[in-house]
């Protein structure tokens, strides 16, 4: 799966439907680069395409259960990854890291507000 693929569904898991152009806006990709995208994913089963209730007009993207638990394997599979080498890591390192915390979830958040 490519990384805009791994993208869109990880952001559709965590802001819900969206249209096909808010998609590719967030993802940096045309519209119509993204209307493929998410074909191949809806013929893989990972996304369906449903009506917004309250615009008749407008298709949103939405995660089926089989993207969903794709984004959660993912997810789970990164955090192992990080668990592995974390404990590599000396007693020192795994403190310096436990330190810059709270500046991490500082970046996160302030990356989550310019998008």
């Amino acid at each position: 799966m490519s990384l805009t693929s791994a993208a869109t569904l990880a952001a559709l898991d965590k802001t819900g439907p969206r249209r096909i152009t808010d998609l590719a806006v967030a993802e940096g990709v045309t519209q119509p680069a993204m209307t493929v995208l998410v074909r191949v994913m809806e013929e893989s089963g990972l996304v369906e395409r449903k009506g917004d209730p309250s615009d008749k007009r407008v298709t949103l993207v939405c995660l089926t259960e089989a993207g969903a638990s794709y984004v959660r394997t993912r997810r789970q599979a990164g955090v192992d990854a990080y668990a592995r080498l974390i404990d590599e890591l000396t007693g020192d390192e795994v403190e310096a890291l436990a330190a810059a915390l709270p500046a991490l979830l500082h970046l996160a958040e302030l990356e989550s507000h310019a998008r």
